[in-house]
């Protein structure tokens, strides 16, 4: 059994060495973090109409930068990281992971401003430069498993091309379609990766906790999210897509009850996981709901935005970072607190509004605090340690 546990003073204390670029997840979840506790604020400006000639603008600029923005941030931290150990092979460091750096940050920038054509390209130069990243160290290596992340950021590209030229006027198709696929894109990348890591990480952190994977139920819930990403790019609603999203939901369950999340209780690192991935479960489910015009579907979104999203980010944030910088795998109070404040703002923005209807406005300011909070948290806790070199001197 994991104890909460402090990075306290008794630890080895970091060397003083910058080593910001020495690989992927460093900087990217640094800025992830910061970009994921400002947003709101940027959101609020745009909102208020200080941000007047901002490029994107209302709820298509709020939902393009957390997805294309955030969460591709911490997914090129994540799979830059990940790949050098699948391949042992390099990817993208010092002024290569720097250049790719900047181009995130442009993309952010360039949205605020009025020139959408330069915004577009870059944020659709974005995914390409993490695939080719990626790309040429699975390729050396010949890991053909993992060919599908390339894939995954090709079809990134694209949604965010959909979502520009449909703003920029050039094709009839609402940007909105862009968004969907990429948030199904997303879904499929997290159901694989939760897949391969949650069960090995709660046996490996909980001593007889006894997670399972079945075959046949790998099957339909990954191949439930595949069905579901063809049937939005396919513009299929009604009985159809109802019983799909049901069926997935019903899926994913079966999934995270093998893997038996009622025994990771006192394990922080690990029980953060499976409260997201359980927050799968309740999108899709609430998706089909929202079809049925029974629930707003911006609840639906929302909880796998913040609920799934938001929490295997700060869980996966907290884990590899410790991981890949020489500490142990504990979580302390910080980190604990972290992920409270994000699973109450999942909570307060997905059922606050249901439960109290005339506080809407009131559950999105409380759930915007909640949200900014913690990963402002994440971010001042977590900057000495993405800055400097790692506790035991190995390279990374």
């Amino acid at each position: 059994m994991e104890k909460v546990q402090m990075l306290s003073a008794s630890a080895p204390r970091p060397p003083e060495t910058f080593a910001l670029w020495q690989l992927g997840f460093r900087p990217f979840y640094l800025l992830a973090s910061v970009f994921a506790a400002a947003s709101i604020a940027l959101w609020t400006l745009q909102y208020t109409g200080w941000l007047q000639h901002a490029y994107l603008a209302g709820p298509m600029a709020h939902a393009h930068e957390m997805l294309f923005g955030f969460t591709l941030a911490v997914v090129t931290g994540f799979l830059f990281t990940a790949v050098r150990n699948w391949t042992g092979q390099p990817t993208p460091t010092g002024a290569a992971l720097a250049a790719i750096a900047v181009l995130w940050l442009a993309a952010r920038v360039l949205v605020l401003t009025p020139y959408g054509w330069a915004a577009a390209v870059v944020n659709v130069a974005f995914p390409i430069a993490v695939a080719v990243g990626i790309g040429i160290p699975l390729f050396r290596s010949g890991n053909r498993r993992n060919y599908f992340f390339v894939a995954l950021l090709a079809l990134m590209a694209i949604a965010i091309a959909g979502v520009h030229l449909a703003q920029l006027g050039v094709i009839a198709l609402p940007g909105w379609v862009g968004i969907r696929i990429a948030l199904d894109a997303i879904l499929f990348l997290m159901a694989v990766m939760a897949g391969r890591v949650v069960p090995m990480f709660t046996n490996n952190g909980v001593p007889g906790a006894g997670a399972q994977r079945h075959p046949a139920v790998e099957r339909a819930a990954l191949g439930s999210v595949l069905a579901l990403l063809a049937a939005d790019a396919a513009g299929i609603s009604g009985p159809v897509l109802i019983g799909l999203l049901a069926f997935a939901a019903a899926a994913h369950a079966a999934r995270l009850a093998l893997w038996r999340p009622w025994n990771t209780l006192r394990t922080p690192l690990v029980w953060v996981l499976h409260l997201a991935y359980a927050w799968i479960v309740i999108h899709l489910a609430l998706r089909a709901l929202a079809q049925l015009d029974t629930l707003p579907v911006p609840l639906a979104t929302h909880a796998l935005t913040i609920g799934a999203i938001g929490m295997l980010t700060i869980g996966m944030m907290t884990r590899t970072a410790r991981g890949h910088t020489g500490r142990p795998l504990v979580a302390d109070r910080y980190e604990v607190a972290c992920y409270v404040l994000i699973l109450a703002a999942a909570v307060v923005r997905v059922f606050g509004p249901v439960i109290v209807p005339s506080a809407y406005m009131g559950a999105i300011a409380l759930s915007a605090i909640l949200w900014s909070s913690g990963y402002a948290l994440y971010a001042v806790r977590y900057w000495p340690v993405l800055t400097r070199a790692r506790l035991d001197g190995k390279p990374g």
